[in-house]
């Protein structure tokens, strides 16, 4: 009988200190571990662009004589579908934004890559002003220094990210 007592004693014994053995290991693991724990991602639907066409706009562009037109298309590449209806919403203030953005370019500065792509931008901040706006900076002007350029850069971006407008394009651009 002393025997079965000193054998279950001592198999209580071994198991205790094995369970205490892996406990401090695994403990010890979680302490020095480098790799960080995966964290729970909130999961986005990557499904196709969604597109706002506009109305082709006809605007007198800022040329001396005033002879001058531009018939400008734009599309809208939005956040997301519920996007559009804010956007919607917003159409008038937005068109006529973009009307006196046009009107204010000259047809030589409109002929030429960079003039489109300034434009696209103007508009972008136009479109954006009805949910919150855009800095009114330039992105090609020169800023204090590197390290305060890339901060505003990355304001602007994520900030940028937040508006139900994400780019500009142009389907349609004639210049008269």
């Amino acid at each position: 009988m002393l025997m079965i007592v000193v054998l279950l004693v001592l198999i209580v014994a071994l198991a205790g200190g094995g369970g205490f053995i892996y406990m401090s290991n695994q403990r010890a693991a979680a302490q020095f571990d480098d790799e960080p724990r995966p964290v729970a991602r909130k999961e986005v639907s990557v499904g196709p662009p969604t597109y706002l066409p506009l109305d082709n706009m006809v605007v007198n562009l800022a040329d001396p004589g005033g002879e001058r037109v531009a018939q400008v298309g734009i599309t809208f590449e939005l956040m997301d579908a519920a996007a559009s209806e804010k956007v919607k919403q917003y159409l008038p203030t937005i068109r006529s934004g973009i009307l006196l953005v046009i009107s204010q370019r000259t047809s030589t500065e409109l002929l030429q890559i960079e003039g489109k792509e300034k434009l696209a931008r103007a508009i972008l901040r136009e479109a954006a002003q009805p949910f919150g706006g855009l800095d009114d900076e330039d992105e090609d002007e020169a800023s204090d220094g590197k390290a305060t350029a890339k901060k505003k850069s990355n304001r602007r971006r994520n900030r940028a990210a937040d508006m139900p407008v994400q780019q500009v394009l142009f389907s349609s651009f004639i210049v008269q």
